[in-house]
């Protein structure tokens, strides 16, 4: 059973990982996906998925503005970068380790 305490704790490392994160813009989410298996948009999707359980009213692009600090679409604009051939060969490889 988690207790209050736990679950402050456990907000207050997702706070200081999206800080840490948004701190780091140049390192892309295709990089993320390949040594860590998650990235920028697996967080807006669990945060979604998460308040759906708790039957809250947050949907994809909130969670994103929520993770990104703006909408995903001016968060690419602005700091996403084209993946490589070489990055994608390295994101295919790690998909099929885990398939």
């Amino acid at each position: 059973m988690t207790t209050d305490n736990d679950t402050e704790l456990e907000a207050a490392v997702l706070r200081r990982l999206i800080a840490h994160l948004d701190a780091r813009k140049d390192v892309q989410n295709i990089e993320l996906m390949i040594l860590a298996g998650f990235c920028r948009n697996c967080l807006s999707k669990w945060y979604a998925e998460a308040a759906k359980e708790r039957g809250l009213d947050v949907d994809l692009a909130d969670a994103q503005q929520r993770i990104y600090g703006m909408s995903y679409a001016e968060w690419k604009k602005r700091h996403q970068a084209p993946a490589t051939p070489e990055q994608l060969a390295r994101y295919e490889a790690t998909q099929k380790a885990h398939d």
